[in-house]
């Protein structure tokens, strides 16, 4: 009887044992399936956001969302030109430089934004902007090679062209001679008389002539071949909502290659997005069907027309909201919507009544204000 009461005790031991190791085993795995449960709730939820957001409601809601998004752009440029290869920028009155100021958003955290390709590379903003550079770069190809002579070092050159600059001429006739050279004034008629006696009537006119032109020195001049005149980007920068005067420094990243698709890419050299701006414009949240934007949508404009004139306040730099209504269809490539703009906010986003980007504004009508076109949404995802 003693012996079978010890047995009976290992058995309930080993009993105990297994029902702990099942309970154990029935403990992890609820532990296991709750936490995995509840992480794919949080994916899903935050999925579920991303697809859906949140509608700011109002246009105050927008303008503080993105406010700091927004930047200011100012973009400087000259005339280049390079003669035999050395590079050197045109300072004469015929090539003054130029500043123009637009307006751009950040899309992401490595300093990328989104603005139109004409602020990037205004002499192509136009078929009347794109013919009147071709031609100031055709006549100053031209007065360059009527003056710089091939017995100038290329060291010279900006120098020399500098001070005969008033000398310079566009009725270039291809060989080398214009109408000043900037070294020496060709003799006139009225000196070339000097040479000859109205009493000595049997000298040989025609000879006389010959020599006179014989000690005439003899130019060769550099051809318009080797001169190459272009437009090029001094500096680029941006400021932010707020700063007071302080320009970042940027690189042109991308222009479209259709010039029905006024977009660009415009990035800060340190590829790094400051960190006062709190929330980007957000691509994933941008209408891409631009056929369900009708007439009598909301449109609201965040950015900065006529630059630094309505930009500069006693405390800062401050950017603009104005809105209107959808005013026509899209065409697949532009939209057009009645919000008060003008230069300067070329680039501006274009939210609808959620703050969704429904385009990128980039032109309108002088004559008329309220009328104004974006290039839509969409197109974005193709640069």
């Amino acid at each position: 009887m003693k012996i079978r009461k010890i047995k009976n005790n290992e058995d309930l031991a080993t009993a105990y044992n297994k029902r702990r190791k099942r309970f154990k085993f029935v403990l992890i795995t609820i532990i296991f399936i709750s936490t995995t449960s509840f992480l794919g709730y949080k994916y899903f939820k935050t999925e579920t956001n991303n697809t859906n957001p949140i509608c700011l409601g109002t246009d105050t809601k927008i303008y503080e969302s993105y406010k700091d998004a927004v930047v200011l752009i100012k973009h400087r440029y000259g005339y280049f030109t390079k003669i035999n290869g050395k590079e050197f920028q045109l300072t004469v009155q015929d090539a003054k430089e130029e500043t123009i100021y637009g307006t751009g958003f950040f899309v992401d955290t490595n300093g990328n934004m989104i603005t139109n390709s004409h602020v990037l590379q205004p002499w192509n903003s136009s078929e009347e902007d794109s013919e009147k550079v071709s031609t100031t770069i055709r006549n100053l190809t031209m007065k360059i090679a009527s003056i710089l002579t091939t017995d100038i070092s290329e060291d010279e050159y900006e120098s020399f062209i500098h001070r005969n600059w008033k000398d310079a001429s566009v009725s270039y006739n291809g060989e080398g001679e214009g109408e000043g050279d900037g070294d020496y004034e060709e003799p006139s008629e009225s000196r070339g008389e000097e040479f000859v006696s109205s009493n000595e009537t049997e000298t040989d006119t025609s000879q006389v002539s010959t020599d006179i032109a014989a000690s005439i020195p003899v130019k060769e001049y550099v051809s318009m071949e080797n001169i190459e005149v272009y437009v090029k980007t001094l500096d680029i920068e941006i400021a932010i909502h707020n700063s007071d005067n302080e320009w970042l420094n940027c690189e042109i990243k991308k222009v479209s290659e259709d010039a029905n698709i006024d977009l660009g890419i415009l990035q800060l050299t340190n590829h790094k997005t400051p960190e006062t701006v709190t929330n980007i414009i957000n691509l994933d949240n941008a209408i891409e069907d631009d056929a369900s934007l009708a007439p009598g949508q909301k449109a609201i404009m965040v950015g900065y027309p006529l630059g630094m004139d309505l930009a500069q306040t006693n405390s800062g730099l401050k950017v603009q909201l104005y809105n209107g209504q959808i005013s026509k269809e899209s065409d697949g490539n532009k939209i057009q919507y009645s919000i008060t703009s003008t230069h300067g906010a070329s680039g501006a986003p274009v939210f609808n009544e959620c703050g969704q980007l429904i385009a990128v504004n980039f032109s309108g009508v002088d004559q008329v204000q309220g009328i104004n076109f974006g290039i839509v949404a969409k197109h974005i995802n193709s640069l």
